[in-house]
């Protein structure tokens, strides 16, 4: 069972010393800042804070943040921001939640490369450079805002992240063209819907709706293997009757096989229940071993056969000092960042208000959508991280000439400090379910039961005080996952 919340003449030998002491200097530097650095992952150096988040000491785990707020202004610092806001949100503190998820934002939004930094980890490795966040992540702290915002009852503050959802998202589908990479989102487009629908915006309502929907049924059904819910398709129907869309209304209720439904006006209340279910995947670090074929014309051909892996650079890509650091090497180990899923725990869950019964319906997949943004820029981590090991090559290959001593622990700082970026936003959840529940006005009580292959079924109980034609939204969080079989 898993854990809880969880880079000759005379006149020139004066130069030529100068330059073995800087060398030197460089290497000595490189070494001492190999001892004072860590291989660690980014999960193990935030252990005290993933082991309160994962056995649901959210409070702890809130105060382990506010102890480590110099991370505010580190380079990882946007994961600082979303973890804050996550947790602060879990805690009901839906306000301060918010500051830290527009703080998350607007560090995107005002995000300028540090080409020094940049440039540096060519020399050292990618953990130097300032986390930017993967195109998912900037999706879900938009949906966690407006969530918030929906919690509250501030439905004009909700509309706002509304709209730069569809910017984000238009964003991400200007920047791939190939129909296989992720570049659309089904079930952001399903809450900006939900959001118009609160605001009896149905129209738009309808076409955030109906774009959820071609995403699922064109992206989703291949890419992740799931297909969209049945109350999206409820959802489209009732906004395309309300909007007055009698053709669409006619024309879905033929492609849904849903013949018999007509809008009938809820009496009493709606809850809108989301349950986050388990956590997301981590970075870790994948070393592999490449050989290098010098033979191939003006081409370097980096291979591993046993993965299948053949990458090739044109020569001319490198300096002739990379070449010649490069000319003796036969094979060479890169580090590249990969996931490790933590499977869930619980396999399906269910609703029972008086007696009936409404199944939670899997709408997002975090955890197949994180291995595939991943897998989408796989040739370009690949492509710079042996760029890095030429320069680091070529730069011992230096050194080397001038002090054969010096240019040897410079070599074996390079390997030691090669290393992946396994920086990822891990408090997210594995999968998120929903479901549309009508609720009798007055107090009332709902069940949640969870079940799970392993285990006996879990019940929980929520209470609720609403009026006549009141929505309500109402998250779950079960950080309950099955171990990997992996040591953070």
């Amino acid at each position: 069972m898993g854990k809880n919340a969880r880079s000759t003449a005379n006149g020139q030998q004066s130069t030529s010393r100068l330059a073995t002491i800087d060398y030197r200097l460089a290497a000595l530097t490189f070494i001492l800042g190999g001892l004072l650095s860590s291989c660690a992952s980014y999960y193990q150096t935030n252990y005290e804070f993933n082991r309160a988040f994962e056995s649901g000491q959210i409070e702890p785990a809130l105060q382990t943040l506010r102890g480590n707020a110099r991370q505010a202004n580190g380079r990882d610092r946007f994961l600082y921001f979303v973890n804050k806001g996550l947790v602060l949100s879990m805690l009901g503190k839906y306000e301060e939640s918010n500051d830290f998820f527009e703080k998350a934002y607007l560090f995107w939004e005002d995000f300028k490369i540090d080409y020094f930094s940049e440039g540096a980890s060519y020399l050292l490795n990618p953990t130097i450079t300032v986390y930017r966040g993967e195109d998912h992540e900037h999706l879900m702290l938009l949906y966690y805002k407006a969530l918030n915002f929906l919690k509250m009852r501030k439905i004009d503050d909700a509309l706002v992240e509304c709209r730069r959802l569809n910017i984000r998202l238009q964003q991400l589908s200007d920047r791939y063209r190939s129909n296989n990479n992720y570049k659309h989102d089904a079930f952001i487009n399903n809450l900006m819907g939900i959001i118009y629908d609160a605001d009896k915006d149905y129209n738009n309502a309808f076409i955030a709706y109906r774009n959820s929907l071609d995403s699922y049924k064109n992206e989703y059904e291949q890419m992740f293997q799931l297909r969209a819910p049945q109350q999206l398709k409820k959802d489209l129907l009732r906004t395309a009757w309300l909007s007055g869309l009698t053709q669409e209304f006619e024309q879905y209720k033929a492609e849904f096989m849903m013949e018999d439904y007509q809008f009938k006006k809820n009496d009493g209340a709606e809850l809108i229940f989301f349950w986050h279910n388990g956590l997301a995947p981590f970075k870790a670090e994948w070393s592999v071993n490449f050989s290098i074929d010098h033979n191939a014309g003006n081409l370097l051909i980096f291979s591993n056969q046993q993965l299948g892996l053949s990458f090739s650079f044109p020569k001319s890509n490198y300096s002739q000092d990379q070449l010649q650091g490069l000319a003796r090497m036969k094979f060479f180990r890169v580090a590249f960042p990969r996931y490790i899923e933590r499977p869930t725990f619980y396999d399906k869950a269910e609703i029972e208000v008086e007696g009936v019964k409404y199944g939670l319906e899997l709408a997002e997949n975090i955890n197949k959508i994180a291995f595939k943004v991943l897998e989408e820029r796989m040739a370009f981590e690949f492509g710079k991280a042996l760029a890095r090991v030429a320069i680091k090559k070529a730069s011992e290959y230096a050194l080397r000439k001038e002090d054969k001593n010096m240019g040897a622990l410079l070599g074996i700082f390079n390997m030691l400090s090669e290393k992946a970026d396994t920086r990822n936003w891990q408090t997210l959840p594995h999968s998120i379910y929903y479901a549309r529940v009508p609720l009798p006005v007055g107090e009332t009580t709902i069940r949640l039961n969870l079940e799970s292959k392993s285990s006996q079924p879990r019940d929980q109980s929520f209470s609720y005080r609403v009026t006549d034609g009141q929505v309500l939204y109402h998250t779950f969080t079960s950080l309950e996952f099955a171990y990997p079989n992996y040591q953070h």
